[in-house]
């Protein structure tokens, strides 16, 4: 399996969410954006534009409608389009959403996502000629909390953060096995976010609270690469890059969660995060989900592609940046039109109108990481 180079630093990842709301409505992000719709509109933008890879997802309720049969009829579109235009893409098996029929805490969950994760392997070597690269589950520490700890994303469950995430790591491990087994060049990534958590100056009493609860984030990880609950089956070689989400959100003072601000003086450099993570898990990292909204695009892109050069020139092995969601979309909870994208909703011929500011940073980063790969 090819690694990313620098041709395709800057990926785009389309939004993918399908889990139910409280209201019982579905999310399907993919169809919402316009996206399953005009597919080939959409990579040929992002290879016209310069960037050569994506992030994308498939709708597991679709492709398994049926207890054990799987009918990828519903992704055939975004392999084809992309495979036409030459993007890489990183392909989401479980974006939050499963079949109705599926119980997340039922023993056989494992069992069954591991056979859809092989149907699939096996599906797109069969249409692309490759094995695919996956991120099996996106986010399972962030899952686990807000769908198994606070109840808000379906199964909406409460104080079952633990046994969730056990859940979500065991499916993990049986889906890279099940996928290796069938196809062994299967390229696997996570999708975690990466935090940072303090106390005030003028709280001190909560510097341990806040410390566990900061590196409670890599539990997850640890799982699956051995070094922690080694009885679910982690091994180092299940992983072969370490994907990061990182957000303005992602700082935050404990207890009380107030987010920190850029300009907070106990704001922790992005670049200190990604050398941690790379010191501790010792595999490439790639930026899996990076962006914010409205105005404040372009500023926030500029500063994490400068903390990627910086975290890069310390030693950092850092594969690429992905800009996350490519495509504005519907809220989860009110449908209201985020502004958070390089590319506007679809007019009825798949065109979308850009956003000039964010495309000249991703521009820029583009252009400095082609001359710095000429120059090497």
């Amino acid at each position: 399996m090819t690694k990313f180079d620098l041709q395709t630093f800057i990926l785009g990842g389309f939004e993918s969410s399908t889990h139910r709301r409280f209201d019982g409505k579905r999310l399907d992000l993919i169809a919402a954006t316009g996206h399953a719709r005009f597919a080939r509109q959409d990579y040929k933008q992002l290879s016209d534009f310069g960037i050569g890879g994506a992030r994308d997802g498939l709708r597991w309720h679709l492709i398994e409608a049926v207890p054990g049969k799987y009918n990828f009829s519903s992704v055939v579109d975004q392999i084809d389009a992309a495979q036409h235009s030459g993007v890489s893409v990183v392909w989401d098996l479980f974006h939050y959403g499963y079949p109705d029929f599926i119980d997340i805490f039922a023993p056989d969950f494992a069992e069954r996502f591991a056979a859809y994760a092989a149907a699939f392997a096996s599906f797109h070597s069969s249409r692309t000629g490759r094995a695919p690269m996956v991120v099996p589950v996106n986010e399972i520490s962030f899952f686990s909390w807000i769908a198994g700890d606070i109840g808000q994303f379906y199964p909406f469950a409460i104080d079952r953060a633990d046994e969730l995430k056990h859940q979500l790591v065991r499916a993990t491990i049986a889906a890279i096995r099940a996928m290796r087994s069938a196809e062994p060049n299967t390229l696997v990534l996570t999708s975690e976010p990466v935090v940072h958590v303090t106390n005030r100056s003028e709280e001190p009493w909560f510097a341990h609270e806040a410390e566990a609860y900061r590196l409670a984030q890599y539990q997850a990880l640890e799982m699956l690469v051995g070094t922690l609950r080694p009885d679910l089956g982690g091994t180092p070689d299940l992983i072969d890059m370490i994907g990061v989400n990182y957000y303005p959100h992602n700082q935050w003072y404990y207890p009380d969660r107030e987010m920190l601000s850029l300009q907070d003086p106990n704001y922790r450099p992005f670049r200190e995060i990604l050398a941690e993570v790379y010191e501790r898990f010792d595999k490439p990292v790639l930026i899996t989900e990076t962006g914010t909204e409205d105005e404040r695009r372009p500023d926030w892109f500029r500063y994490v592609a400068g903390e990627c050069r910086a975290a890069s020139e310390k030693g950092v092995e850092i594969r690429g940046i992905c800009l996350y969601p490519i495509l504005n979309h519907p809220g989860w909870v009110d449908d209201r039109h985020c502004h958070n994208g390089l590319w506007d909703y679809a007019n009825e011929q798949g065109e979308r109108e850009i956003f000039l500011p964010l495309a000249d940073e991703v521009r820029r980063t583009l252009g400095n990481n082609l001359s710095r790969s000429a120059a090497g």
